[in-house]
């Protein structure tokens, strides 16, 4: 794609209410924009990010036998009287009414949508173990939204359900899920740790939390890197690893998902059954698990970053190359990087192709703050041959055509 027709600017100061790293280098690299507080636009190089965050996802909850579902945003106030959480929810549901006088609310969550789901299609312990997931909009009435992505009240969220007929089940599942996420935050290039966590407003007899290290993050853990163990700095009292003796260090980290057992939390007040192999009948044993789209891009920006702009990892970037010309008005030059531009995309490559009527100086500044993995080269200095960086790191190096198609 040409950058000259790209539908965004990129920005050369900061917003003036931005506290975190990934609200200024998103908002300046032009991947987003906010409509009004809490509410953000995902721009053409945002949701290129998102829609391959939301595929990676997707293909790991398939992995772990995950069925993709797509439930409603507008959810009736009768539905969620029945566990009792119209008024009580923390933060409170975004409420309205329909043109007949009947309350609705904005689904900031979906345990009662598909527990309803459930006693309806879910009879007998041969209907069990069962899980569905879905990737859908969420809203939550925040009273303070803040750091961009990180905190808003209008967002996208992967819920993944489980169904089960006793508890040793939920925790072989429990712990599918869990190697899930850990495969999509490593994919993501982050590093994860994950934590036992309170359930709060979900409910539940046990929950984690999946931590990411980053300096800018809000958290803070302990975490021994002997053998594993972690914990919230709330919960320990002690400087040693309870599992192996060895030091504990203290990080600063961002929540980028939650898993819950909810055990019979919701399917006992809401009466969804199943008749077990004694024909005895069982409220439905069921887990909740939840990532954050948006959030868990701006964590990659939060985790992945220098004082120049964002480094996306292969894996998600908006595209796999940026490809910068200079002194496109030399005809060699131009038909040159012309060349190398569809060689590129013939070879599969996604390209970002700099053709602006813009400095060195100015290309190159925007290529740090995107991010995009791979920056190329084409000048009258390069003469026939390519400049080759990556935006981790610091050094060049030239290529000729078949060289670069070659590593490629």
């Amino acid at each position: 794609m040409n950058q000259s027709q790209l539908f965004t600017k990129t920005l050369r100061k900061d917003p003036k209410d931005a506290v975190t790293v990934s609200h200024r280098f998103l908002v300046r690299a032009g991947f987003i924009r906010q409509l009004t507080s809490g509410v953000w636009s995902l721009l053409p190089l945002g949701l290129r990010v998102y829609r391959r965050i939301e595929n990676i996802i997707r293909e790991e909850m398939n992995v772990i036998g995950g069925q993709e579902v797509y439930l409603p945003t507008l959810q009736p106030k009768e539905l969620w009287q029945e566990t009792d959480r119209w008024e009580t929810i923390d933060p409170p549901l975004f409420k309205l009414k329909d043109r007949h006088g009947k309350w609705l609310g904005l689904g900031s969550t979906h345990e009662e949508v598909i527990t309803e789901l459930a006693r309806l299609y879910i009879e007998s312990y041969k209907d069990l173990p069962k899980a569905v997931y879905q990737i859908q909009n969420k809203f939550r009435n925040e009273m303070r939204p803040t750091g961009g992505l990180l905190r808003t009240r209008e967002f996208v969220m992967k819920d993944l359900y489980s169904f089960h007929a006793s508890e040793k089940d939920l925790d072989t599942y429990y712990k599918k899920v869990v190697t899930a996420y850990t495969t999509i935050y490593k994919r993501c290039g982050l590093e994860v740790v994950v934590v036992k966590a309170s359930s709060g407003s979900i409910g539940g007899s046990e929950s984690h939390e999946f931590m990411i290290l980053a300096d800018s993050g809000e958290d803070k853990i302990v975490l021994c890197r002997s053998c594993g163990w972690a914990a919230n700095v709330e919960v320990v009292k002690k400087s040693t690893c309870p599992q192996c003796r060895k030091a504990l260090k203290q990080y600063r980290t961002i929540e980028a998902g939650h898993t819950f057992k909810l055990g019979t939390t919701y399917s006992h007040k809401m009466q969804a059954f199943f008749t077990n192999k004694n024909g005895a009948k069982k409220s439905i044993i069921m887990g909740c698990y939840g990532i954050g789209l948006q959030r868990l891009m701006a964590t990659i920006v939060e985790a992945r970053h220098d004082k120049d702009g964002i480094i996306w990892p292969q894996s998600v970037a908006p595209f796999d190359i940026h490809l910068t010309g200079l002194d496109l008005e030399d005809k060699k030059v131009k038909k040159f990087v012309q060349e190398i531009y569809t060689a590129l995309k013939k070879a599969g490559k996604d390209v970002l192709f700099d053709d602006r009527d813009e400095s060195a100086g100015v290309k190159f500044k925007d290529a740090d703050l995107i991010g995009i993995p791979i920056r190329l080269v084409i000048s009258k200095k390069t003469k026939n041959k390519i400049e080759y960086k990556e935006r981790d790191k610091k050094t060049t190096k030239l290529f000729t055509r078949l060289q670069l198609l070659d590593k490629m």
